[in-house]
């Protein structure tokens, strides 16, 4: 397993600590190119909880990502949670609406702040 970027933990860190979701990210995962805005992570769960909920055939899924109401000592992201996130292929991102992605931290190779975007000119 490969060690974290610490740089990349800290901008995970200031996302859960200011419960933001304007911070726009682009990182290669497993040889993916990944885009879109960091969500914190109970933001990003209840956001996918609610989208199972209203599936018929996935709504008992829905309470796996109900966000954990615990306080726990914070410890380190080990996790960047995306949404209206795209996965980058040619010059088409995927979906096109944008999705919902969990991708481990340690999986990261290369990262920048920014999102891409495709344009038909």
């Amino acid at each position: 397993m490969s060690i974290p970027d610490e740089l990349l933990v800290d901008v995970a860190a200031t996302v859960e600590a200011g419960r933001s979701n304007q911070m726009s990210l682009t990182v290669v995962a497993g040889g993916v190119v990944i885009t879109g805005r960091l969500a914190p992570e109970a933001l990003w769960r209840q956001r996918v909880s609610e989208v199972l909920t209203d599936s018929t055939r996935l709504s008992e899924f829905s309470g796996v990502f109900a966000p954990d109401t615990e306080e726990k000592e914070k410890e380190p992201p080990t996790h960047l949670h995306f949404h209206l996130a795209r996965i980058l292929q040619g010059t088409v991102g995927m979906p096109a609406t944008g999705g919902m992605y969990r991708v481990a931290i340690a999986d990261v190779s290369a990262w920048t702040v920014g999102d891409f975007s495709y344009s038909d000119s």
